[in-house]
């Protein structure tokens, strides 16, 4: 159904790498309780962060409405502008 990976940066802090879930399961709720099941299992979790293209707009509604994520930059990843997210405790 997805893919979940997650990295961690050591004192709490936590990098999501890869949040997928395949289109026909979209919207059912599992990369929410995916994220969910994230933080439960790594309960020392202090920040989290990950990076995603900024014109994915969907990922953008996703992350900051579904997970409570909040924007902390843009930048540029070579040519393509990229949104920083992180979701603090």
């Amino acid at each position: 159904m997805g893919v979940i990976s997650i990295q961690n940066k050591g004192n709490g802090n936590y990098y999501i790498g890869c949040l997928c879930v395949i289109p026909e399961y979209q919207s059912k709720g599992i990369g929410t309780q995916a994220f969910k099941h994230i933080q439960s299992v790594y309960s020392d979790w202090r920040k989290i962060t990950l990076i995603t293209p900024a014109d994915k707009e969907e990922n953008i509604k996703f992350y900051t409405q579904k997970c409570g994520f909040s924007v902390a930059s843009k930048s540029m990843d070579g040519n393509i502008e990229v949104i920083n997210f992180h979701i603090e405790r």
